[in-house]
């Protein structure tokens, strides 16, 4: 069956969850929002676009950066309202150099920071 973007679900703003996970570990680097012009772009290049809800445009991860994501796999949840893409990630991922976004455990009630940044 070919995949037709407009099968997802998306919410009031045409937007759609994407989680990037890498695709060697199954680390979770981060989560961004897609639309319809930026999954397209992404299934087009192979390089991961996001829609930036700050700026309202479309956000090639690592255009300024260097710090890429190639995707080598997307996978959609059952529901269809938010995806999982499997990355091949070059760098840190989150804006704070860090590999992941989700840098901060919650312990014993307690918020510690698990990820240094990156050298």
């Amino acid at each position: 069956m070919t995949f037709d973007p407009a099968s997802l679900n998306y919410d009031a703003h045409g937007l759609i969850p994407a989680i990037a996970q890498d695709h060697a570990t199954g680390e979770v680097l981060m989560l961004a929002w897609m639309n319809a012009e930026s999954l397209a772009e992404t299934l087009r290049t192979g390089q991961v676009t996001y829609w930036s809800r700050s700026r309202k445009e479309l956000w090639a991860k690592g255009a300024t950066s260097g710090h890429v994501q190639r995707l080598v796999e997307l996978r959609l949840d059952c529901d269809r309202d938010c995806l999982l893409l499997c990355v091949d990630q070059t760098g840190p991922a989150c804006h704070t150099n860090r590999r992941s976004c989700f840098y901060t455990a919650v312990r014993e009630g307690e918020e510690v920071e698990i990820l240094k940044p990156m050298a």
